[in-house]
């Protein structure tokens, strides 16, 4: 079976913002779509966190209380 890929385009983005994600792939000896490609997927299988202080709440009761 063969494998799907998509485009995603991203409008409105600051030249400036380009430029630096541009470099910063340059940095890492890569193009530009693969490095975004690989941010991208790494962002996407992080949980996401609504509220962050229901998230530290929900830490907070896994932690033993030492008396």
């Amino acid at each position: 079976m063969k494998k799907h890929k998509n485009t995603l385009t991203i409008r409105g983005l600051d030249d400036r913002i380009i430029k630096r994600l541009k470099a910063r792939a340059r940095t890492k000896g890569r193009s530009l779509e693969a490095d975004l490609r690989d941010l991208l997927t790494h962002t996407s299988r992080q949980p996401l966190v609504l509220d962050a202080l229901s998230e530290a709440d929900r830490i907070a009761a896994m932690t033993p209380v030492t008396p």
